[in-house]
């Protein structure tokens, strides 16, 4: 007997946050990554549009649009079979109104099959957040540094260090968590903040860079393997550096290639030396007159 492996809900990870078990999230943006993720384990997959840098090679993500995220969030569902997979919300798809949220977000459910979408901001997302919960779309907020802000406060900065500003990101969480927010990503937070953080609201808080207080952690996955060295964030945890390995894979490749070594024999496929005989130029211009009279039919 074969037990059916489900997708991780909502409810998992309430459940999660109940009984104390980290949550482990990771971005991909194609099959072939969703698909080596999902089989090591994680709980939850962001198709980030952190896409736009590491992928499409932006130096942000504001360029990033919604046919991107479809395209590439399509991809991801398509090689998760357990993770619950998180659409990103780019930029300038829900800061114009709840009912631009909501058909955007209504794009990504039904054209994607994810399990629900994230967005920026805290107290002046809240009400978008509430409408499209009450919708039925799932979604997990992102408050502290928000990259699509960026500009805004002024470049990639730790968020919440004054009382005034922690205080600001209290409410924020709080806001979230009243409109219906399933999680709630905190990025670049001071971990004892978002340790109180995630003890203040009953969803789950994912941290990135944000400490261990938090209820799960999420990280990039070109960070995490060392396939995107153009900007290193402090809070990047690198467990290989499979980009150097890359590197040296392709150099090896491209020497043997001009050096005559590959192909060898063994990449090679063989012919019927009687068939092979048969195209002397001789017997070529037979073979063609007979194809051109249909004779060979």
């Amino acid at each position: 007997m074969t037990t059916t492996q489900t997708r991780v809900t909502t409810a998992d990870t309430r459940d999660m946050k109940t009984r104390g078990d980290k949550i482990v999230m990771m971005t991909a943006y194609d099959y072939p990554t969703a698909r080596l993720v999902d089989e090591a384990g994680v709980d939850m997959i962001l198709v980030g549009d952190t896409l736009g840098m590491v992928v499409l090679g932006y130096d942000s993500t504001l360029p990033v649009t919604m046919e991107d995220m479809i395209h590439h969030t399509k991809a991801a569902v398509r090689g998760a079979q357990h993770a619950m997979v998180v659409g990103d919300m780019p930029f300038m798809s829900y800061q114009t109104g709840w009912q631009d949220a909501m058909k955007n977000a209504a794009r990504f459910l039904q054209e994607t099959n994810c399990g629900a979408v994230k967005l920026e901001g805290g107290v002046r997302s809240a009400e978008t957040v509430r409408k499209l919960v009450e919708a039925g779309i799932p979604v997990m907020g992102h408050i502290g540094l928000t990259p699509q802000s960026v500009n805004q406060v002024g470049g990639w900065k730790v968020q919440g260090k004054t009382p005034a500003a922690a205080v600001q990101l209290m409410h924020d969480a709080q806001a979230l968590e009243q409109a219906g927010a399933f999680a709630i990503v905190l990025e670049l937070v001071p971990a004892p903040l978002a340790a109180l953080l995630t003890e203040r609201v009953s969803v789950p808080t994912i941290g990135i860079g944000a400490g261990a207080g938090c209820d799960g952690q999420v990280q990039v996955f070109h960070d995490l393997l060392g396939m995107y060295d153009k900007f290193v964030p402090k809070h990047a945890g690198r467990y290989a550096d499979i980009g150097a390995q890359i590197r040296d894979a392709v150099a090896r490749y491209t020497a043997d290639v001009k050096s005559g070594a590959f192909p060898t024999a063994k990449h090679s496929f063989k012919m019927d030396p009687e068939a092979l005989a048969e195209l002397s130029p001789r017997q070529q211009t037979a073979i063609e007159r007979r194809h051109a009279l249909g004779l060979d039919a």
